[in-house]
């Protein structure tokens, strides 16, 4: 199999492939760290010869590890990771976006927070907006903010009709405005209301997941 004519997808797919068996894993784990002869490998795994080969050969032909001859003993060989052969098992950017939009029924809570959460890790600019929103930003979502070092000061419930775009990349942040919306939304994050439950582990359980999921998208959008 020729890894560098492969499909990104296909190619991605056979690392991973690759890495479903433990001891295959195992020598990747050890290769991180720095280059062994496979008599090495064999010592560390305590495993047969011939099996260390076979997971040797499989590494290699998906790209992974390359080998080469020892410069003082010629019969000996060394195997180390290539430079390359983590790339692309984490997806990389999926989609474009000139402004993010969260979005939840309120916009009280968690749709302000995934805003004021995602201006801190992107450039891409934000926003948010609610399907019936409320007179103003719930207590513990204004307390949550100050706990996390989050500016909410002088937020203020908008209706999404006011500020959607059609270029707005649109994530829904509750199920409630998903399912009310239903095509419209990019992505959408099933996360409990904490308004409902009040508590400041509530809202600092909802900060968690909403961090999170933000941490993982924000890499993986770029700006249009």
């Amino acid at each position: 199999m020729n890894s560098e004519r492969q499909d990104p997808i296909d190619r991605r797919a056979a690392r991973h492939a690759a890495l479903g068996d433990p001891a295959r894993l195992r020598i990747v784990d050890l290769l991180t760290l720095g280059d062994l002869s496979p008599s090495e490998i064999r010592v560390a795994l305590g495993m047969p010869a011939n099996l260390v080969t076979h997971h040797l050969n499989t590494l290699e032909a998906v790209g992974m590890v390359s080998r080469s001859r020892s410069e003082a003993d010629k019969r000996r060989s060394y195997v180390r990771l290539s430079p390359t052969a983590l790339d692309g098992l984490i997806p990389g950017v999926v989609e474009h976006a000139e402004r993010v939009v969260f979005v939840c029924t309120a916009n009280s809570a968690r749709s302000q927070l995934a805003a004021a959460l995602w201006k801190q890790q992107s450039a891409i600019p934000a926003a948010s907006g609610g399907t019936h929103p409320s007179p103003r930003i719930d207590d513990g979502a204004v307390a949550a903010a100050e706990r996390h070092h989050l500016a909410l000061t002088d937020a203020r419930p908008r209706a999404l009709s006011e500020i959607i775009t059609p270029n707005d990349f649109v994530v829904t942040v509750c199920d409630n405005a998903h399912e009310e919306l239903g095509v419209t939304g990019n992505l959408h994050w099933s996360i409990p209301d904490p308004v409902r439950i009040g508590t400041a582990a509530a809202f600092d359980t909802t900060y968690a997941e909403l961090q999170r999921r933000i941490s993982d998208l924000a890499p993986r959008l770029a700006a249009s």
